[in-house]
């Protein structure tokens, strides 16, 4: 039986409206219909091909490679000259995901099983090692659409974001795992800047523009902007995973669950009694199969107890304005687009999607 992707497929929810909504659809599907293409080159290869397609065609908001296509194209090239690395982008999401709910334990992902729950640790692995490396591809092909120097150019600035994305995850499980109760806020906003925003938001605007202006555009200027944007995402992505609701389509809770130093597990941690903070520090100790639903609503309560929720939602809030003002820094000279008008529109988008 021969499966024909919907790529038109989303997370579960109702899809963004506006604006925002209108580019995330229509340059999403530019990049899914570009990474359709490679998968079928790919050999059907048993117990790897159906794998590794799976996650790419559940859909998702599609932001990062949105971003990218966008700032391209704000910059004055076509779509077509950043359609390439919008689908590498997607390919390395994708892969990245499959490897970060393994690392989680998570048993979720858009509404639907994780792989490695469906097709256990090994198999699921082995796919987000070959999502990630298929990413090559199209990385390599933008040596015909962009031209050789600036395809090595795209490839430097992947190779950073690996590196700082790696960075960022090991401070995240090593916190996790070695039960680290010393992380502060700023620990946890270090950790946002190169697990969430680098990859995010900081390199989806760094290749776009590079690729628009031809490697004019100096990518340090898309710093600041980039980590604001990205870890008021993040923050917006941890309160959903206790807020959210039917439509959500992760675990609910699962942070908890997974002991994962959340801005607002932090910031009630540090606000708790010392007796209390004793029982945070035990009870994060304990491995994620033994932690209990007991467990986890004493975490929730206590959150909940100490305001933390809309401590974090006040902090997501700050630096929403703090990305709008560097929005105006770096984008207010760049003629009025479609474009410049989406990447604006996304910073408000961060906080008001479900």
């Amino acid at each position: 039986m021969t499966i024909v992707p919907d790529l038109a497929g989303r997370t579960a929810g109702p899809p963004p409206s506006g604006l925002v909504g209108e580019v995330l659809e229509e340059y999403g599907l530019a990049a899914r219909e570009a990474v359709e293409r490679y998968f079928a080159a790919d050999n059907r290869s048993p117990y790897l091909h159906d794998l590794v397609v799976d996650y790419p065609r559940r859909g998702g908001k599609m932001m990062r490679s949105s971003l990218c296509i966008a700032h391209a194209r704000a910059y004055g090239a076509s779509q077509d000259k950043a359609v390439l690395s919008a689908a590498a982008i997607e390919m390395l999401h994708n892969g990245l995901l499959i490897h970060d709910d393994i690392q989680d334990a998570s048993q979720e992902r858009r509404g639907r099983p994780t792989l490695h729950a469906m097709h256990g640790v090994p198999l699921a692995l082995n796919a987000g090692d070959m999502l990630m490396l298929l990413a090559l591809r199209p990385l390599m092909d933008n040596v015909d659409e962009v031209g050789g120097w600036l395809a090595i150019e795209i490839l430097r600035e992947t190779e950073i974001m690996a590196r700082e994305s790696a960075e960022g995850q090991a401070l995240e499980l090593g916190w996790r795992d070695l039960n680290d109760s010393t992380v502060t806020e700023a620990d946890y906003m270090r950790m946002v800047l190169k697990k969430t925003a680098w990859f995010s938001t900081i390199y989806p605007a760094r290749v776009g523009a590079l690729i628009g202006s031809r490697g004019k555009v100096d990518p340090g200027v898309f710093m600041h902007f980039g980590f604001f944007l990205g870890a008021a995402f993040q923050i917006q992505d941890d309160l959903l995973n206790l807020t959210g609701d039917e439509t959500y389509g992760k675990e609910r809770n699962g942070d908890l669950y997974e002991g994962k130093r959340t801005l607002m597990l932090i910031h009630a941690r540090a606000s708790s009694s010392p007796a209390d903070r004793t029982r945070f520090d035990a009870l994060l100790a304990a491995p994620r199969e033994r932690r209990t639903a007991d467990d986890v609503a004493w975490l929730r309560g206590a959150i909940e107890g100490h305001g933390s929720i809309d401590y974090a939602r006040k902090v997501a809030e700050g630096l929403v304005g703090a990305a709008a003002y560097e929005y105006a820094r770096v984008y207010g000279g760049l003629p009025d687009s479609r474009d410049k008008r989406f990447i604006a529109a996304l910073i408000p988008w961060v906080l008001e999607r479900g």
